[in-house]
C-alpha cells in the first residue's frame, strides 16, 4: 500500500507542474522548447534517484501501461527492462524516457531486473500474461496506402473516370484491440486477437440528375474483420478473416434507371507480414484468399499485395507535446480476378502522434491513384488525384 501511494504522487508530482505551466507560462516557450525547459525551477535537480525512479516509472505506467515496463536508476542513469520485443514500441519507450529531465542516458537491459528490483514488482502484483482491451498501438502497423485501411478521413478526388471528375470520398472505421498475450512463443513476442470495422463512400459531386442534387451517393462498401497479430523485434505479421459487400447509392440507382444492380459481397482469409528496416523505412507483403464471394458478383479467389513507407526528418514539438514527420508511401495490389494487373496507390504528406513512432496519427496528404475502382466498379480500370485528412493508427 505504501507503495502505490509513493508511485501516486510522485505521478502527481510528475503531471501538475507540467499541466500547471501549460497555463502559466505558455507565452514564454518556443518551438525549440525542451521537457527540461517546461519543467522549470528544478522540479528535477537535486532529488534522489530513487525518487526520479518513481518519477519514470509512473509516467512509462502512464503512457505504455499494457507492456509492464521496469524502470532502474543509477545516478541518472535510466535502465529499462523488459522492454516490448516489437523493436517499434521499444525504441518509442526509450526515446520517451530519453526526454525527461535529469536523465543523462538511456540503456536496455537483458534479463531479469536485479533481485531487489524483482521482489518489489512481484510483491506488488503477480506477473501480467496479457491485458484486456490495449490501447496504445497496434501490433501490426498499419498499410496506410492500402484503399481499404481502416480509418476517419475525408478526401477530395479529381479525374476519376468512373465514380466522377469531382468526387467526395469519406471513410469511418476503427481497429477494436481485445486481448494481448505478453511474451509469446520462441521469440517472446505480443499476441493480439481484435475486431476492425470500417465504411467507405464516395459521392460525385455537381448537381447531378433530374432532381439536380449537388452531390450523389454512388457506392458504400462495408467490412468487418477479426485480425490475429503478432510481433516480436523488427517482424509483424497479421491474419485476418474479413467480410467485405458493397452497395449502390439510392441517388445513384434514381440518377441511373436501369442499371443492372449487383450485390459485390466476399469472405476472405489474408496473412501479410512486414519488416522495419530501420526506423524511417519499413516494407510490407502478403496475399489471401477470397473463400466465399455472391454467385451474382463472382470473383476469383487469389490476390496478393505488397508496399511500404518512409519516414524522414522527424520532428519533436515538446510546446505541443507532438511527434511530427513527413512520408512517403506506396501499395501495389494484384487480384487474379483483374489478371494481377497493377492496383497502386502513392502518397506523400505529414503525420503528427502523441508518441514517437506509434498509437494515433493525425495525417495530411496528396494521393495519386492508377488501377481499379471500388463497389461494383471493381473490375475498371481508373486514375485519379486526390488530397486528404485522415485519423487513425
Amino acid at each position: 500500500m505504501r507503495k502505490r501511494f509513493l508511485i501516486t504522487s510522485i505521478y502527481l508530482a510528475a503531471i501538475i507542474p507540467i499541466n500547471l505551466m501549460s497555463f502559466a507560462d505558455n507565452e514564454l516557450l518556443s518551438e525549440k522548447s525542451s521537457r527540461a525547459d517546461i519543467l522549470k525551477n528544478g522540479h528535477l535537480s537535486g532529488q534522489e534517484d530513487s525518487y526520479l525512479e518513481g518519477y519514470i516509472q509512473a509516467l512509462v505506467n502512464a503512457h505504455y501501461y499494457e507492456f509492464d515496463v521496469i524502470v532502474v536508476v543509477k545516478e541518472r542513469v535510466v535502465c529499462l527492462y523488459n522492454l516490448p520485443k516489437n523493436e517499434l514500441v521499444a525504441n518509442s519507450i526509450v526515446s520517451f524516457v530519453s526526454d525527461v529531465p535529469e536523465v543523462t542516458s538511456v540503456k536496455i537491459m537483458e534479463g531479469e531486473p536485479p533481485p531487489v528490483i524483482k521482489q518489489r514488482e512481484e510483491k506488488e502484483s503477480a506477473r501480467v500474461k496479457g491485458v484486456w482491451f490495449p490501447q496504445s498501438t497496434l501490433l501490426y502497423q498499419p498499410m496506410i496506402a492500402d484503399p481499404r485501411e481502416v480509418s476517419y478521413s475525408v478526401g477530395y478526388r479529381l479525374g476519376d473516370n468512373v465514380i466522377g471528375q469531382k468526387v467526395i470520398a469519406i471513410s469511418m472505421g476503427d481497429h477494436f484491440p481485445i486481448f494481448r498475450w505478453n511474451q509469446v512463443g520462441p521469440w517472446r513476442g505480443d499476441l493480439q486477437i481484435g475486431i476492425v470495422a470500417g465504411i467507405w463512400s464516395v459521392f460525385k459531386m455537381g448537381k447531378t440528375g433530374h432532381n439536380n442534387e449537388f452531390s450523389e451517393l454512388v457506392t458504400t462498401d462495408y467490412l468487418v474483420g477479426i485480425p490475429l497479430s503478432y510481433a516480436f523485434d523488427k517482424w509483424a505479421m497479421q491474419m485476418r478473416i474479413y467480410h467485405v459487400s458493397s452497395h449502390l447509392g439510392d441517388e445513384f440507382l434514381v440518377d441511373n434507371p436501369g442499371f443492372e444492380r449487383k450485390n459485390p459481397s466476399m469472405e476472405a482469409i489474408d496473412f501479410f507480414t512486414s519488416y522495419q528496416v530501420i526506423d524511417a523505412l519499413r516494407f510490407y507483403g502478403g496475399a489471401g484468399v477470397v473463400i466465399h464471394s455472391d454467385c451474382g458478383y463472382h470473383l476469383k479467389p487469389l490476390y496478393g499485395q505488397i508496399g511500404g513507407e518512409v519516414r524522414l526528418l522527424g520532428h519533436k514539438s515538446f510546446y505541443h507535446r507532438l511527434y511530427g514527420t513527413p512520408f512517403l508511401a506506396v501499395n501495389l495490389r494484384f487480384w487474379q480476378e483483374n489478371s494481377y494487373g497493377i492496383d497502386g496507390t502513392y502518397q506523400i504528406g505529414y503525420e503528427w502522434s502523441k508518441l514517437a513512432g506509434i498509437g494515433r496519427k493525425m495525417r495530411v496528404f496528396a494521393e495519386y491513384h492508377n488501377g481499379y475502382s471500388e463497389g461494383q466498379f471493381f473490375k475498371q480500370r481508373t486514375s485519379y488525384v486526390s488530397f486528404r485528412l485522415s485519423y487513425g493508427f
